[in-house]
């Protein structure tokens, strides 16, 4: 096999360099991650839950026929929420974390449950949320909700 000076060294910083890449990498998909939690914690409290997203954020909710724009619509829409599904809860399934910079997507599922009428009702649905790191915070900016479909028959 023929030696090539300098290509031992050159692989291993690029080795080495990819380490720190994919190491660097963990630290803010754990962050999105807590975020996502984070929001899950809140979601039955409309002004909780609300200061999680940037001040010009955009919501479609699961059970919204209009879009929503700004952190005052985002607070509304999880106050009806609120007022019509009692003990309104989340259990995340799924999610695949990007981070891109200071930019975020995690997309996945999760099931809403709530009580009515004394019995639990559930509802899954998928997501996508879009983030954006503000100092030291990941708000959303973006998050589509939507039902899942029914499988073809």
């Amino acid at each position: 096999m023929q030696s090539f000076p300098g290509f031992a060294s050159a692989a291993l910083s690029l080795s080495i360099g990819l380490s720190f890449v994919s190491g660097a990498s963990a630290e803010p998909k754990a962050e999105v991650a807590a975020a996502t939690s984070a929001w899950g914690q809140a979601l039955a409290d409309p002004e909780r839950v609300s200061s999680l997203y940037s001040d010009g954020a955009v919501l479609w909710g699961t059970l919204s026929p209009t879009i929503r724009s700004g952190r005052a619509a985002v607070q509304d829409y999880f106050a009806g929420v609120a007022k019509a599904l009692p003990d309104f809860k989340v259990t995340f399934g799924d999610q695949l974390i990007r981070v891109y910079g200071n930019a975020a997507v995690n997309s996945g599922y999760y099931t809403f449950s709530w009580v009515k009428d004394g019995e639990t009702k559930s509802l899954p649905a998928r997501y996508s949320f879009t983030y954006v790191k503000d100092g030291d915070r990941w708000l959303l900016v973006d998050h589509h909700s939507s039902a899942l479909p029914s499988p073809p028959k």
